[in-house]
């Protein structure tokens, strides 16, 4: 099987530089990671669907190697000018995790002429708010933040999104879990910087336009994930006509790196559905 080419570079967008590769051909895919990650999330998905379609992943600014800079910015804005920077103006599969997902929703609702469809990975609708247990460690992991220790912090963080609720450090992949932890502790070391003014995605919050989308939806969760999370998967499903929902069992908020092979499978089946 051979590797397409990938090309990589930095955007110069709004004094920012937006870290991004792509590579491929045909359908575009557009993977947007998770708040306590980069685009490095993607490392199994980037390089399999590249084989197929065009993929392209960035890193949002403040994660992996977008760094911070001064100034008022939204990701939606970061995102759009991505996608005109790369010339990619034909409708768009997105994909996103976790905020990656709001934000990917937040674009098929604002320009519905550029998505083809949508994959939501253990992610929920922008305005969501749910009556739901929130996790003690979320205290904790504030609480590190407020000391300054941003090693436990990641620790933390890492425990309760890539661990998840019910399991242990010791029964999860360790690589995975050692990277999910890195992008972790360098989103921390950008957000202690304290640039930027980040503005919301859209005036409208996604929860409550959800009978808006008029593209296929993909609702992926994993089981081990916050009660959050799962409950946002199933308001989605319920709100929106064209979603499907999977859930993949041994997995928590991070499931393409969880389960690689089950979560490709998954959206394999999905962008299938959408080129026949």
């Amino acid at each position: 099987m051979l590797t397409p080419e990938i090309k990589s570079g930095f955007a110069n967008i709004d004094n920012a530089k937006i870290y991004y590769e792509t590579a491929g051909k045909g359908i575009s895919l557009v993977m947007i990671h998770a708040g306590v990650a980069d685009s490095r999330q993607w490392n199994n998905e980037f390089t399999e669907f590249a084989q197929s379609y065009q993929v392209i992943r960035y890193d949002m600014r403040g994660y992996g190697r977008s760094e911070p800079v001064g100034g008022e910015f939204s990701h939606m804005s970061d995102l759009v000018s991505l996608l005109d920077a790369l010339e990619i103006h034909g409708p768009i599969v997105v994909m996103g995790c976790s905020m990656g997902g709001g934000l990917a929703m937040d674009f098929a609702l604002t320009h519905p002429s550029r998505a083809k469809g949508l994959i939501m990975v253990d992610a929920g609708p922008s305005g969501l708010e749910l009556d739901v247990a929130t996790p003690s460690k979320f205290a904790d992991a504030e609480k590190a933040f407020e000391a300054g220790n941003l090693d436990l912090v990641a620790e933390i963080e890492t425990q309760i999104w890539f661990d998840g609720m019910a399991r242990t450090p010791e029964q999860v992949n360790q690589a995975m879990r050692k990277l999910l932890y890195e992008m972790d502790r360098i989103a921390l070391s950008h957000e202690v910087k304290q640039l930027g003014k980040r503005l919301p995605n859209t005036q409208t919050p996604a929860f409550d336009r959800l009978a808006d989308l008029d593209v296929p939806v993909l609702v992926i969760v994993g089981a081990h994930d916050t009660l959050y999370i799962l409950a946002a998967a199933d308001y989605m499903t319920e709100k929106i006509k064209s979603a499907r929902k999977v859930i993949i069992e041994d997995a928590a908020h991070l499931p393409n790196m969880d389960q690689p092979h089950e979560f490709q499978g998954i959206v394999k089946d999905f962008l299938e559905g959408l080129s026949s």
